[in-house]
């Protein structure tokens, strides 16, 4: 790779790190540790979430004007390892989300490994109880739990 190449590439990612909106909160991990917690309590993950969610909410018609502040409970639930016959690992993650107006609802999450643009990074999807009113994620986000 060339020195050009290489000094563009490193102001591109420096310019989408500075550009990045961030949302900071503390989830309330209370009593759960250990390897489930390091992937599905990144707040990488739970910042996507946050900023998916805000823009579905305002995109959606008829879904009240709410935001996500908080999570609570974060924890895995299954996890399909990738292997030969499954290329892309799996981790399915459950959470309460407590809204800005007060009220918490599930979030069931998933992170897919070497999913996110071009193979590079993860990709997550989300769904929250109540609020798939296209039913993508089926009933009470069946698909996802």
């Amino acid at each position: 790779m060339s020195r050009i190449t290489r000094l563009a590439m490193a102001a591109t990612l420096a310019l989408a790190t500075l550009t990045a909106p961030s949302v900071s909160f503390a989830a309330d991990l209370s009593g759960y540790r250990g390897e489930a917690y390091d992937v599905c309590g990144q707040p990488k993950y739970l910042n996507r979430i946050v900023e998916r969610f805000a823009y579905q909410v305002r995109h959606v018609p008829n879904l009240p004007d709410v935001a996500i502040s908080d999570f609570n409970n974060v924890h895995e639930h299954r996890y399909l390892p990738e292997s030969e016959d499954w290329p892309i690992a799996r981790r399915y993650c459950g959470a309460t989300a407590v809204l800005s107006d007060g009220r918490t609802r599930e979030v069931w999450f998933l992170i897919e490994g070497r999913m996110g643009f071009a193979g590079i990074g993860e990709n997550v999807e989300f769904c929250v109880s109540g609020f798939d009113r296209w039913m993508v994620y089926n009933g009470r986000c069946r698909v996802l739990r």
